[in-house]
């Protein structure tokens, strides 16, 4: 098992350094904060690069950019569809389908930055109780979601998403919001691990199906150099769609992650000293294959 449970990733520090250690959590920090950056640059500075929000909104006055599940919702409450939403909709939909539906959690929700505080809270403070929640209780919530919004003829689970809260809260304040913030960060820490990404976010089910059949995955490209450690286990959101493509199961992928709940946040890639993981593509990386699928940046391979 790895060195400490509560600082995974120690061994690749030491065999890699800690930059190349982090490289892919800094660059996701980078993505999520940049994003969020563009939104603020209007109402903050008057430079309006981007205007709207998450759900909506339109780039350099020429690209729109829709939240298909948003939009979803909008259109099954017997709202009208403008052409330029479902544009919109259309190009997020492509952009997501390409890199894995789920990298939106990891790259761009602003919440993200709040589960992954309570999931390090919770490592250092050794909390390590497992959830019992079923982790398919958010696909039920996201069928909710939609059948509130044809009952009600409202977008209604718009005004209570976090992601959407956690928006708002930084642009004009929070409020009232920050107590739905706090409660998912308590949620994560006190009573499951990742239980609001994990377990209950409708969002991130409906971006893991349009994510099913994504191209970009993370392969265990060197599996047979696996020493068990355990670091990978630790510090990925979604610890279950590691085992097939690291220890070989049947699953028809090879070394490749197939599971539409991987994030593609490369924090598997990040820890691990031996460089067992590597980004690649979907069609990369042959059942049995231990071939990197191709990498980014240095190696760092250990002999």
């Amino acid at each position: 098992m790895s060195m400490s449970t509560a600082h995974p990733g120690t061994e690749a520090i030491v065999s890699k350094n800690w930059l190349s250690a982090h490289r892919w959590l800094i660059l996701r920090r980078i993505s999520q904060l940049g994003v969020m950056a563009l939104f603020l640059a209007g109402p903050w500075w008057g430079l309006w690069i981007v205007k709207g929000n998450l759900s909506s909104s339109l780039t350099l006055g020429i690209l729109p950019l829709t939240d298909p599940y948003t939009l979803l919702q909008s259109w099954i409450s017997g709202h009208a569809i403008a052409q330029t939403a479902a544009l919109g909709a259309v190009i997020v939909a492509v952009f997501y389908f390409l890199v894995g539906g789920r990298s939106y959690c990891a790259w761009v929700c602003p919440v993200n930055l709040v589960t992954d505080l309570a999931a390090w809270l919770r490592r250092r403070l050794g909390l390590s109780r497992p959830s019992r929640m079923d982790r398919s209780a958010r696909y039920w919530f996201l069928g909710m979601t939609l059948v509130v919004a044809a009952t009600t003829g409202t977008i209604a689970w718009e005004l209570v998403n976090p992601v959407s809260i956690m928006h708002r809260g930084v642009i004009f304040g929070f409020g009232a919001g920050a107590l739905a913030i706090a409660g998912v960060f308590l949620f994560d820490l006190l009573v499951a691990r990742r239980g609001w990404c994990g377990h209950l976010c409708p969002v991130g089910a409906f971006y893991s199906l349009l994510g099913r059949f994504s191209v970009i995955r993370v392969h265990a490209a060197r599996r047979s150099q696996c020493n068990d450690c355990g670091d990978c286990y630790d510090v990925c959101p979604e610890p279950l769609v590691i085992k097939p493509a690291l220890k070989g199961a049947d699953d028809g992928g090879g070394t490749a992650i197939l599971s539409p709940n991987c994030t593609n946040c490369g924090r598997c890639v990040d820890v691990c000293s031996l460089n067992v993981f590597r980004f690649g593509t979907r069609c990369s990386g042959t059942p049995g294959s231990e071939t990197p699928p191709f990498q980014v940046g240095h190696s760092h391979e250990r002999n």
